[in-house]
């Protein structure tokens, strides 16, 4: 069983970085605003650019819209959020670019997994294994995570991957939006955050986190 804690630290990051968000939809566009808000410099993509204007504008002054294997080009750090339909198109039009690149993946899966996968998460790493992924930022609305974004106690946002880079990015990224991020364990925990799993609309903050990582693992 992994072990699992939140992320030690707090406060904003250092240094600004470049994020990539992949999806414009309600999520994405939020996140990217959040990072944006955060200092970070943002470059945001779908399948037509040119049309998010409206979303750049929410950007203050921080963000961009690239196609998609520029907007990974830019990119520290992709937030991978488009409809789970397009996700595979999103990632071959990436293509090489997403080679070592950390991607935090916040969809969630509708239908049959392809390829045997046990998650969604674990599908989209087969795509582009040379990728850095973790999961997170799937598991509730944006507009519950709006609600309750910066208030204390913290709510938890779950942090799943294999990679230390990518744990630590995630980890960054979601202190800065105004989240407690908690590590959940490796690419196969992903699948209780995912649809039908336990962590899926879980509401909990922080000091509950643990309870609540226990008892979903109990339910593997």
């Amino acid at each position: 069983m992994p072990v699992s804690h939140p992320e030690e630290g707090a406060g904003r990051h250092a240094v600004a970085m470049h994020i990539g968000v992949i999806g414009a939809g309600q999520l994405g566009a939020t996140l990217a605003e959040w990072c944006a808000e955060g200092g970070h410099d943002v470059a945001v993509t779908s399948r037509h650019p040119e049309r998010l204007g409206d979303v750049v504008s929410h950007l203050g002054g921080h963000g961009t819209a690239l196609p998609v294997a520029e907007a990974v080009d830019f990119a520290d750090v992709v937030l991978f959020a488009p409809n789970w339909e397009s996700a595979p198109e999103a990632i071959s039009l990436a293509g090489p670019a997403l080679n070592g690149k950390i991607i935090i993946d916040a969809t969630n899966p509708t239908g049959p997994l392809p390829g045997g996968a046990a998650s969604g998460f674990e599908s989209l790493m087969q795509l582009a294994p040379e990728a850095h992924w973790a999961k997170a930022l799937n598991t509730l609305p944006a507009n519950v995570l709006q609600h309750r974004r910066g208030h204390d106690p913290l709510l938890a946002e779950f942090v799943c991957t294999d990679l230390r880079d990518a744990r630590q990015a995630a980890a960054t990224i979601i202190r800065d939006m105004g989240f407690a991020p908690y590590y959940a364990g490796g690419a196969d925990t992903a699948r209780l955050l995912e649809p039908g799993g336990p962590l899926q609309q879980t509401e909990v903050d922080v000091f509950h986190a643990k309870d609540a990582l226990a008892e979903a693992l109990t339910l593997r």
